[in-house]
């Protein structure tokens, strides 16, 4: 499909766009800013993981509507909400940029080109995948980010057609179907991960779609130090014990 005729379909369609968020009073107003004028037809949604900055009222100023949590309750938590107003609102597509600035507006638009005009379930925004005169992200990790994500790359492709190589990516845009099962609650600490086994289980379209990133601007990776190993062994759980086995033995275990 042309690019301008993609880019029509995405502006006919019921489009959110939302934005976990944790006390990033800092950068938001500049992602906000870059959202509103890149896709200035969609509606943004800003999740407030219980922050105590201004993370709240400067979304509301950059025109964003505000879903807040009385409390910090984590990633998993806020990205499930953020699916489930796109869900419970009758959004058509859904989009998920993070707050802290890392994710250019112009790369999640042609996310949500691809899926508004039919093409994919999901679009995953990679930077270790070429493509459309984009090159993989080049950059020098450490030694366990380095095992961490090459050992994901190996687990996912046992459970999404073609394998995901950014699996832990929080550039998204995806259709109704889709948004349905990454509202449901996650049961790990990596729900990027857990998001694409249930899309892959459901046997969605799924694609990585090569894009840019900035380097992030603050923060620690999920795959640093002891982490990187306790993903791997968490991810390694629910793919070769299913995300509902996963579930029951979080409830069990806490």
């Amino acid at each position: 499909m042309a690019p301008g005729v993609a880019a029509r379909v995405a502006v006919a369609v019921k489009t959110l766009v939302f934005i976990p968020a944790w006390n990033e009073e800092d950068n938001l107003p500049a992602v906000l800013d870059e959202v509103r004028a890149e896709l200035p037809d969609v509606d943004v949604l800003v999740v407030d993981d219980g922050s105590t900055d201004a993370t709240a009222d400067v979304a509301r100023h950059g025109g964003a509507d505000v879903l807040s949590f009385g409390a910090n309750r984590g990633l998993r938590a806020a990205i499930a909400a953020g699916y489930g107003y796109g869900v419970g609102h009758g959004y058509e597509v859904v989009g998920r940029v993070d707050a802290d600035g890392q994710h250019p507006a112009a790369e999640l638009r042609r996310l949500i080109e691809r899926v508004a005009a039919g093409e994919l379930d999901a679009a995953v925004g990679s930077r270790f995948v070429a493509g459309d005169g984009y090159q993989p992200y080049r950059y020098r990790p450490s030694r366990e980010r380095a095992f961490g994500t090459a050992v994901l790359r190996r687990l996912m492709r046992l459970r999404v057609r073609g394998g995901i190589a950014d699996a832990t990516s929080g550039l998204y845009a995806v259709n109704a179907r889709a948004a349905e099962l990454l509202a449901d609650p996650y049961t790990s600490g990596a729900p990027e991960v857990e998001g694409l086994i249930r899309l892959g289980e459901a046997g969605l379209r799924v694609a990585e779609v090569p894009v840019d990133m900035r380097e992030r601007g603050g923060g620690e990776s999920k795959l640093a130090g002891r982490r990187a190993v306790h993903l791997v062994i968490t991810v390694g759980a629910a793919i070769f014990l299913g995300t509902k086995a996963l579930a029951f033995w979080r409830r069990v275990r806490d």
